[in-house]
């Protein structure tokens, strides 16, 4: 299934796109693409839905991040090894864990704010993990049984306040609208093997990311399982897995982004985003 969420910023309604690409009203059957909506038998609940009998939505509506009340917002850094080597860092020999404030998650075609004082503003094409079962010490064996869903996610960063600001990387990553969730949350079911999954992202018409997760250091399972020995994973929190090369920061010499760029990507069978920056006001 493709679950979503449409409609106006913080009154988004829960939505299934049939095989048609038509958006399917679920307002009827469930709140929000959320909490216990996410778990096995939530989605079985979805999937044994006819989407013909669900209301038509008008194809031009707003989506919104197609995960609701996201508990977590987790983000592995420097996961792909040839990133790693653009950005001059070593390769990790354990993920790098680092949190993205909840309040940057917006839409994928939701217009996005370079903040006040950035002159570095970047971006980062991402592979988005949805969990739908509790994860606790789940081994890697295990882990995917614990996935609801992936979907597209550009973890856009500013690499000043990231990293010559002192601190952690937070400060730089949790803009407001600096996390792009979406077009839709695609079931784990239809996804063969999420480490062979093309990806890419262009500024402006001109290709600057063309990558696959099958070149992350630290694959979806292993993740998911890391993740679980440091913390509880709760249906509906999300994990950022880390950026194939291409960004800003990599170039010789590095190019951020201004207001008027238009940004899009896109992950193979998940669906694409796209992105005007303007400032902050």
């Amino acid at each position: 299934m493709k679950l979503l969420r449409y409609g106006a910023p913080g009154a988004e309604k829960p939505g299934m796109l049939d095989a048609t690409g038509t958006i399917r009203d679920l307002s009827g059957v469930v709140t929000d693409i959320a909490g216990d909506v996410l778990t096995p038998a939530g989605l079985a609940r979805l999937a044994a839905i006819d989407p013909a009998t669900l209301p038509a939505v008008a194809a031009d509506v707003r989506h919104g991040p197609c995960v609701g009340r996201v508990g977590k917002f987790m983000c592995i850094g420097l996961n792909y090894a040839d990133h790693a080597a653009e950005t001059g860092a070593p390769i990790p020999k354990e993920p790098i864990l680092f949190m993205k404030a909840n309040s940057a998650i917006c839409g994928p075609n939701d217009t996005i704010l370079i903040p006040r004082g950035s002159e570095k503003t970047d971006w980062e094409v991402e592979l988005g993990v949805v969990i739908g079962a509790r994860a606790k010490y789940v081994t890697e064996a295990e882990a995917l049984n614990h996935v609801a869903g992936y979907c597209v996610i550009n973890d856009y960063s500013e690499r000043a306040f990231q990293a010559e600001r002192g601190g952690q990387w937070t400060k730089g990553k949790s803009c407001d609208t600096f996390g792009p969730i979406g077009p839709w949350l695609v079931t784990a079911d239809e996804v063969a093997d999420p480490q062979q999954l093309g990806m890419w992202l262009t500024v402006n018409g001109v290709t600057r990311q063309d990558g696959s997760t099958r070149t992350m250091v630290f694959g979806v399972a292993q993740l998911v399982s890391y993740l679980s020995q440091f913390m509880t994973l709760e249906p509906g929190d999300v994990i950022s897995t880390g950026t194939p090369p291409g960004v800003g920061l990599g170039m010789k010499p590095p190019v951020y982004l201004k207001p008027g760029d238009v940004v899009e990507l896109g992950i193979e069978g998940l669906g694409r985003q796209r992105q005007v920056l303007r400032a902050d006001a």
